[in-house]
Parts: structure tokens; sequence; C-alpha cells
């Protein structure tokens, strides 16, 4: 059996998968309840891609972009698959559920300029119309598997891209990533290094398929090391976090993980009574990247799941951007999570998770912003990436892909860099990572992390949802001000909201020295977030200004108007 990094192309491994191992499961889809909707071997599935190629190369030339709109299910992996046999790239998209704003949609077809997109009959036909003109419409669920014989091999290489991933918009207007086969080979293999995946590893996974976790992650890393994957949707998740962790249980997965917030969500929505029926023990490698991991998240979950034979060795910070494919840092599978007291950003201490070290030729930097030079030791900077997983940039920006992709330090020479945008620090070797540079908060010349902020907000009262607050500054005649938005549990009630935002002003006022000019308490639920559930706290912000959230209590100050709202922006 050749080893997975003989192959050039994800093209050239289905192909030999679906030859050499043709009935072995590769993919099991659940349904929202838990029930299996169904499987895939890995010749029914190059069959499907096939099928779905033979009919794209009627439809569109080589290296065309094309919209992949599906919900979660084994049909998003054969149209896929599909386009990557067809030499066609693909687009996956999150699909706006019925009367939700379809903007991004829009956004990301005028930024590709596509004019094919796929999807199923169900989906078409459930929204009579969507909301896309003058596109062309193919429903891969209707192709019949013998279209496969008219298939013809693309030929593509290492350096042909493979899809566009678009990035969630956590800080920014989505962009589409250009990533190309040799990227995400060589992410997979240093996943397969850093997470010890054998043929024996089984994956569970609730991720968005069209998100890079999911994809990468979850669906990718499987095929890459010839392992078993189990997935279900986001919304099964979502609405019922057990039935993930009854999932791991079932099928005795070895590897799952999600962002910080879905282990928090498992701690408070799994009582006792459903815990008891679970056994983790199986469990070995918990990743937890996509956002700030936090220590007492993974010492609260570690303590609940003990009984169900969960190990807190079994925790993995790590660390990854769709601009480097995925994965960027993680640290050794036996140990446990390194866990460091630092200064945060108000000066006092704070303990933060460390995201292990770069894997395979990728190298990590942390460099001034501004001077563009190496940060002295232990000193925090932008995390600057070089490497083979480092993407080609983004789709129709040269400029933006010139300044985010090609940084040189300014003192030695060294490069090309790509700039993440994120703060991190290195201490002996462990990245740590800090937070967004765009998010930073600047008040009277001191600079606040706004994650710092909100972790004291969400824990000044118990009303408070975890994991569901922004803090960010905006512009005021007489400097930036600190606003606060914060979801609220459902059982509050109204009578209690002003003791609550008075909770709030006083445990920031102590832990940071700072000043609230307004707090607003939100609906659950109600906070924008990324498809993949990170708080965007550039939509908070903008929502803030235009008076666009949900709100059910609020205390601001007397102050000066804010200035973008006085100018008219």
């Amino acid at each position: 059996m050749p080893s997975s990094s003989e192959f050039s192309t994800l093209v050239e491994l289905l192909r030999w998968r679906g030859l050499r191992q043709p009935d072995q499961c590769a993919y099991t889809f659940l349904t929202d309840r838990g029930t299996e909707a169904g499987h895939v071997t890995y010749a029914e599935l190059d069959r499907r891609a096939r099928a779905v190629a033979a009919v794209l190369q009627r439809l569109s030339v080589p290296g065309e972009p094309v919209l992949l709109l599906y919900p979660p299910g084994l049909e998003f992996l054969a149209a896929f698959f599909g386009c990557l046999y067809a030499g066609v790239l693909a687009v996956p998209i999150h699909l706006p559920r019925r009367h939700q704003s379809a903007l991004w949609l829009h956004a990301i077809r005028a930024d590709t300029r596509a004019l094919l997109a796929l999807t199923s009959l169900a989906v078409r036909t459930s929204w009579s119309v969507l909301p896309l003109d003058n596109m062309r419409w193919l429903d891969t669920d209707q192709i019949a598997s013998d279209a496969a014989e008219a298939w013809r091999d693309p030929q593509v290489t290492g350096d042909t891209l493979a899809f566009l991933q678009y990035t969630s918009g956590s800080t920014a207007a989505p962009k589409g990533v250009m990533v190309t086969h040799g990227n995400i080979l060589h992410n997979e293999r240093m996943i397969q290094l850093a997470f010890e995946h054998t043929d024996q590893s089984l994956v569970v996974g609730w991720l968005p398929l069209y998100h890079d976790m999911g994809l990468i992650g979850n669906v990718l890393q499987p095929l890459y090391v010839g392992n078993p994957c189990v997935l279900m949707s986001p919304t099964a998740f979502l609405l019922k976090p057990y039935r993930w962790l009854e999932a791991i249980s079932r099928y005795r997965a070895t590897t799952s993980g999600a962002p910080n917030f879905a282990y928090e969500l498992c701690v408070r929505k799994i009582p006792p009574e459903q815990r008891a029926s679970l056994d983790l023990s199986s469990w070995t490698l918990a990743y937890n990247g996509s956002e700030p991991v936090k220590p007492e998240t993974i010492a609260r979950f570690s303590a609940y799941f003990a009984p169900c034979g969960f190990r807190r060795a079994a925790f993995y910070p790590c660390y990854g951007l769709a601009e480097a494919t995925l994965f960027v840092s993680g640290g050794s599978k036996a140990a446990l999570p390194v866990v460091h007291e630092v200064e945060r950003s108000d000066g006092h201490p704070g303990k933060i998770a460390g995201c292990g070290h770069a894997y395979l030729g990728q190298s990590i930097v942390i460099a001034d912003p501004e001077a563009g030079v190496r940060c002295a030791p232990d000193t925090p900077g932008e995390i600057w990436l070089a490497g083979p997983c480092v993407t080609q940039g983004y789709w129709h920006r040269p400029e933006e892909t010139e300044c985010v992709f090609h940084a040189y330090l300014a003192d030695t020479g060294e490069g090309p860099f790509l700039r993440t945008g994120d703060l991190g620090v290195l201490k002996d070797g462990e990245l740590f990572v800090l937070g967004r540079i765009k998010d930073l908060i600047i008040i009277r010349g001191r600079n606040h992390y706004p994650q710092d902020i909100e972790h004291t907000v969400e824990h000044s009262h118990a009303a408070l949802r975890p994991a569901s607050g922004a803090a960010f500054a905006v512009d005021f005649e007489d400097g930036e001000r600190l606003v606060i938005i914060q979801e609220v549990e459902r059982n509050v009630k109204d009578a209690n909201l002003d003791e609550v935002m008075h909770a709030i002003r006083q445990a920031v006022a102590r832990a940071h020295d700072l000043q609230v000019y307004c707090v607003l308490l939100l609906r659950p639920g109600s906070i924008p977030r990324t498809s993949s559930g990170k708080i965007q706290r550039s939509r908070c912000r903008a929502a803030f200004l235009h008076q666009n959230l949900d709100v059910v209590g609020s205390s601001q100050m007397p102050l000066y108007r804010v200035a973008e709202v006085a100018h008219g922006s």
C-alpha cells in the first residue's frame, strides 16, 4: 500500500482508494435524530464523483468557479469531489435557510463571477427560486451513475487550484482563499503527524462541510489516512449537544473536535442523567481550535465528563486559518495541554492555553506588525507564517494578496510570509494566540484584548450566557469608548436586568480599570456569529452603530454622540 504522501492530487488519492479499497465504508451521515441516513464506500464515492464530473466537463471549462449549495449530507461530498474530478474550481457555500438573508451568497457569487451552481433537486424545489439571477443550475442527485463512463481524467497537478475557501468574515468581508491540491495534501500530512492518526482511527464530526475545519479536518483527513468518518449536521449538535458526544460514544470515535464554545455548550446543556449514558474512553484526541482556547473550558469539560472516561490529556488545543489551508500548529498528542499565566492586556495575570508548534517545514515568526521586524523573545506581535501550506492568495484580489501573503522582515529580508492578522507570542517554542489585531481595543493609549474583557463580563453575573458577548470600541468626539453587548439566559426577568448591567460595569471597572460607555443585553442566540460559531465583533459593532440588535436591556452613559453616527456614516 503506497503512502498517502506519494499522491500529488486528491483525484489520484480517491481514485486509488476506490480501486484498492472499494468496499470500505468511507463516510456515514447521521440524521438530526442520530440515526444513520446513509453511507458511502470509496468505490461508490469515486463513481459518483466521476458521474458528476462527466456532466460538469460538458457544461464548464477547467478552472471555472462552480458554486456548491447543499445542506449537510453525502450529496455534498459527491459534488465536491465531482468538481475536483472535472478540474473545475469548487466553491462550497453555506446554504441560507429560507427567509434568511442571502447577502453572503450574493457577495460570494459576485466575487467568484460564477455562472454555474450545483445543488440537489430537493433544495432547488423547496426554495422555488434560489436568489441568484442568470445562474445555470445542475441537480447532481439526478445524474445517473452510468454517466461516470464518459469521465475524462482532467490531468490536474499539485499546483492546480482545488477549491476556494471563503473566509468566515469575523473581522472583514469574506474573501476567497485559493487552495491547491498540493496545499491540501501537505496540510493533511501535517494533521496526520500531529494527531498520530492511523487506519484504525475513527473521526466523528458535526462542523459545517463548507468550512475549513469541517472540510479539511473531518472530510479530507479521513480520506488521506484511510479511516472511517461519521458526520452529522451542525444543527443536530446546536439543538442538542448530547448527540455529538453520543455519536462519539456509540461509534467509539478516537478523534473529534470543535471550537471552544462547543465544549462549553456540552457542559451547560448535557444534564447528569444523559451524561451517565456516555462512554468517552475511546476519545483520545479532542481538538479545540478556530477561536481562543480557554483553560477554564478545558478544566470544566474534563471534570464534568471524567465519569464517562474522558481524560484531560485528550484535549488538543491547536491553531489554524484558511489562508494556511487549515492546520498551523499543535502539541504532542500524549501531553496535557500547556497552560501558562501571562500578563493580560490590562496588566493583570491571566491563564492562556498554548497551541503547540509548527510541523513539517512550516515556520512561525512573531513580528512587529508596524515595523515588520522580528519581535524579541516572549514579546507579543503578529503571527507570520511560511511553508507549503500557505495558500496562493485571495481570488481576484491582487493588492490584498500582495499585502497579506508576501510580507518580508524589514531587518533581514526573510520571506515571503503570510501575515495572519492574529496576535501571538512564542514561549519556549509554544505558540500562544492572543487575539485578532483588528479587534484590539485602544483606550487612552492602552491596549486591551477584547477576549479579556469578554471573559470578565461573562463571569460577572449568573444570568449571562457564556461565550456569547462582544467587547469593542466606538469613536466619540473625545476619543474611543467601550461598548459591551452580551446575551442573557432565557429565564432572566426584566426586573433583574438593571442588576445584571450594574454587575457588568463593576466587574470591568475592577478588572480592567475601564469605564463602560454602553451595555446592551441581547436575546439568546441573537449575537452575530460566523458559520463556525465565532463572534463577529466587526458586525456587532456595525449593528450597534445602526441600532440593529435584538436588545432586551440597555444602559448608556450620557456622554458625546458616537462620531461615526454624528458624521452620517
